[in-house]
């Protein structure tokens, strides 16, 4: 049945949502899970596999121990309980991209579990409880050809490619998310936007959403205001954005108002979230646990990890992204929005290593959130894809604090780092950007604005010494914006004898 959605406030208006997200972690391990194969992205297709991978016969697994240890990490930085013991199962369901038609993962003997963390969403704190992290495979990759959507409704044909076949995955799953429906998809967002920083802080994955290695599986289901019955959910499979999180809650739960006011029921499924239309459409009517099959992989030893080992690996843990960014904030002087600000324009680490190089915080904040965020939102580029780093950005704040430049003519020098021009210095060389510093040139130009406009000379002598900012103004213009405002100020008062 076609349905239309509701305005948010009017389903928020007669239902509560209730989330669970699944996050799967691609860990940034030399070799696959069970394999030798590498891991590298980008490669070409089905290089990067072999006969365990592929779940040829007679091919047996090996455990990798460095995603076991990536896997107590995650667990522990989310306050999770570690299996003393745990072991894999197979998964069965069929699928082109399974190789060998079962998924080793982990059922209900996870690595991790019982853990919970927080976000803070508008000042208020959530805390989001986590039901476990388990360990896993990760499928390969489909690609359908022939069609105008790259969906396979409409394709011509389909090609497999298995080299992300056994990539080692964490996956993460919350335990039921009841928050104020008006903050459920911000709660979301932000819940996948602290995982990816507290990973990336633990150095387990690259968490390149953009890449895949970072996907939210968003589950949504709608019970009326005021009862305690949850509704039919469904699974939106694989969003890749913080954006698309909170944008895939928010549709969701106006399409299911809408199929429950117009009578309609929910239909248990997994759906696919288009970036394009902001919509879901259906995928495949959701399997419960028990459809899978699970049974015990009986071609890997269990998983016992000793509690010396847990607590070698817990003292190995770096500062939380949170306490970090309370710690930073305090530091650097900003404000609550300001850091905000910060973190939400992905700009919290290019700002540290830009202070790192001697720039102050403030100054690192403008042209990070400045310039550089401008351009990036221009072209649909993370901040750390432009071409321009905090080496440069320093080196442009130096020359800035020396007074070779004025932050007008920084922006400039910015704007050819991002062409692609060179160095800052060849910038400055080509484009022809250096504050002039000949006193006798900026004397000149005093002289010609003081000619120019004997109105406002008289206005100054007669007791109104801010008129002369229009005199500053007129000497900037004739310079060409290349001349300090702060030395032509001082040459310009000692000129008019103010």
């Amino acid at each position: 049945m076609t349905v239309d959605v509701v305005e948010i406030d009017d389903a928020l208006a007669q239902y509560d949502p209730v989330m669970g997200l699944e996050v799967h972690v691609e860990l940034n391990t030399v070799s696959k899970m069970f394999c030798g194969c590498p891991t590298t992205f980008g490669a070409e297709p089905n290089t990067q596999t072999c006969p365990v991978c592929l779940g040829l016969p007679g091919a047996l697994p090996v455990v990798n121990a460095r995603a076991v240890e990536s896997a107590i990490k995650i667990g522990l930085a989310l306050n999770c309980e570690i299996a003393e013991w745990c072991r894999f199962a197979r998964k069965n369901y069929f699928y082109p991209d399974m190789p060998k038609n079962f998924q080793t993962s982990q059922y209900d003997e996870p690595i991790a579990f019982n853990g919970w963390t927080e976000v803070v969403v508008d000042g208020e704190t959530y805390r989001i409880e986590i039901e476990r992290a388990h360990m896993e495979e990760d499928t390969g990759k489909s690609t359908h050809v022939g069609g105008a959507t790259g969906r396979i409704h409409g394709a011509s044909h389909s090609l497999v490619d298995y080299n992300r076949a056994g990539i080692p995955l964490i996956e993460i799953v919350t335990k039921t998310i009841e928050v104020p429906g008006e903050k459920a998809a911000a709660v979301a967002r932000a819940y996948v936007s602290m995982l990816r920083d507290l990973l990336l802080a633990l150095g387990v994955s690259d968490v390149r959403m953009d890449q895949g290695s970072l996907r939210c599986d968003a589950n949504v289901s709608l019970k009326p205001s005021g009862s305690s019955t949850f509704g039919t959910r469904t699974e939106t499979k694989n969003v890749n954005s913080f954006r698309s999180v909170e944008r895939a809650v928010t549709y969701e739960i106006t399409r299911q108002a809408a199929v429950l006011n117009s009578g309609g029921k929910v239909v248990q499924e997994t759906r696919h979230w288009h970036e394009d239309t902001g919509i879901t459409t259906s995928g495949r009517e959701k399997s419960d646990a028990e459809d899978y099959r699970y049974f015990p992989e009986p071609d890997l030893v269990p998983v016992a990890p000793s509690r010396e080992w847990v607590e070698e690996i817990r003292g190995t843990l770096p500062e939380a992204p949170s306490t970090r960014r309370a710690r930073l904030q305090a530091e650097w002087g900003f404000t609550d929005l300001e850091m905000r600000d910060v973190v939400n324009g992905n700009a919290l680490e290019p700002i540290v290593a830009t202070v790192e190089l001697g720039v102050t915080p403030a100054a690192a904040k403008k042209w990070w959130l400045g310039e550089l965020a401008r351009s990036a939102n221009e072209t649909g580029t993370e901040l750390d894809a432009l071409g321009v780093g905090p080496a440069e950005v320093a080196e442009v704040q130096k020359l800035v604090d020396e007074g070779a430049l004025n932050d007008k003519l920084a922006r400039q020098v910015f704007d050819g780092l991002l062409k692609g021009e060179g160095t800052p210095a060849e910038i400055i060389e080509a484009r022809g950007l250096a504050l002039v510093s000949d006193d006798s040139a900026l004397i000149e130009a005093i002289d010609r604005a003081i000619a120019a406009n004997p109105d406002v000379v008289e206005k100054v002598n007669s007791g109104k010494p801010a008129a002369a900012g229009a005199l500053i103004g007129a000497v900037m213009k004739d310079m060409r914006g290349q001349a300090d405002a702060a030395k032509v100020r001082e040459l310009l008062n000692a000129k008019l004898g103010i």
